[in-house]
């Protein structure tokens, strides 16, 4: 996963508690499987069940890595119907392992091309957002330093000790910056990066939640990092969580330093319950679910005309131009990538 901001849970609990939670479902219900930060409303999932005559049952199974790699141990024989949560830097092994069968969704029309990464359609884009470093403007102001402005600056002795980041083998948004620090520096020049950082006393940390709420000086620890890889909705997120007016987020987004992660969703190959499984994708790429993503899962719509909440509007920064990667080159060599990462930085 994706593991994001801290969303409201309890909706989830609802939406389990209202329908159980299992295995592949018969005709007359849908399973969504999917990772532990999938959200969804109670409003959303009874207006879902009432337009589909199906009940919806969520089955979620920790980070994304984890709930692909328990779909790839099933494939064929499938614990659900539908998978959400697979993002563009996983995409190559969800693909090979043959989880998924084609399905083209009528709304896939509205979708910017750029989102659509599989001309198979078998995995359909739901949701964007960008990995970034993000920084603490308070932390730095109160101290009379100036933040960082790009991925250089990390690496300068003023931001010693100052840094905390995922490790790419247990973390999603770890790898995402991994692959922002290869598409900025290129396959000669990322490791002597990685090996400044390590210099730099850059921390490393297991997953996002450690990172952001116990490491990050304005998470909801007592941190001491004032710069952590997170997203670039975080200025929103902050801002939305606040409990009181803000003229200014507490959070602001070192823009080179973003990298583009796209969540996407397939029907699983053995489901049960075909018609319903892409009834379920349709609903996932539905105006009124896609409109909901923002103030629940804290990421952005790939379905175009969809209004962004006034909060999003104002304070989460707009990213022209993130770092990419083709998801065929992270797929030949994300492995290695991050062996040597993993060499460079942890041995």
């Amino acid at each position: 996963m994706t593991v994001r901001m801290v969303v409201p849970v309890a909706l989830v609990c609802l939406a389990l508690a209202a329908s159980g939670c299992g295995g592949a479902g018969s005709s007359k219900d849908v399973v969504l499987v999917t990772h532990d930060s999938f959200v969804i409303t109670a409003q959303e999932k009874a207006a879902f069940e009432r337009e589909s005559g199906l009940t919806l049952r969520v089955l979620q199974s920790g980070d994304a890595g984890q709930a692909l790699t328990e779909a790839l141990l099933t494939a064929g024989n499938p614990q659900g119907d539908v998978f959400f949560g697979v993002d563009n830097n996983l995409l190559s092994r969800a693909l090979a392992g043959n989880l998924f069968v084609p399905y083209t969704p009528p709304a896939l029309a509205r979708v910017d091309p750029r989102y659509v990464l599989d001309p198979e359609h078998r995995m359909t884009p739901i949701d964007h957002s960008e990995v970034c470093v993000v920084y603490d403007r308070a932390w730095f102001a109160k101290r009379g330093i100036e933040p960082p402005h790009s991925l250089a600056d990390l690496a300068r002795p003023r931001y010693r000790g100052l840094l905390v980041v995922e490790n790419p083998a247990t973390s999603t948004p770890g790898l995402a910056f991994l692959l922002a620090t290869i598409a900025r520096y290129g396959p000669a020049g990322w490791r002597p990066y990685w090996t400044t950082l390590r210099a730099n006393r850059t921390l490393v940390v297991d997953g996002w939640e450690e990172a952001y709420n116990a490491r990050f000086t304005a998470g909801s620890g007592n941190g001491s990092y004032p710069i952590v890889v997170s997203y670039s909705t975080d200025p929103a997120a902050a801002v939305y969580f606040a409990g009181r007016k803000l003229e200014t987020s507490p959070v602001a987004v070192l823009g080179d330093s973003c990298f583009r992660q796209i969540e996407l969703a397939g029907v699983l190959r053995g489901t049960h319950n075909e018609k319903g499984a892409r009834e379920l994708v349709d609903f996932l790429l539905s105006e009124r679910f896609q409109a909901g993503m923002p103030l629940t899962m804290f990421v952005l719509p790939t379905r175009g005309g969809v209004p962004l909440p006034a909060v999003f509007r104002r304070f989460a920064p707009p990213i022209a131009k993130p770092l990419e990667l083709a998801a065929t080159t992270i797929g030949a060599n994300r492995d290695r990538w991050v062996r040597e990462w993993t060499d460079t930085v942890l041995r």
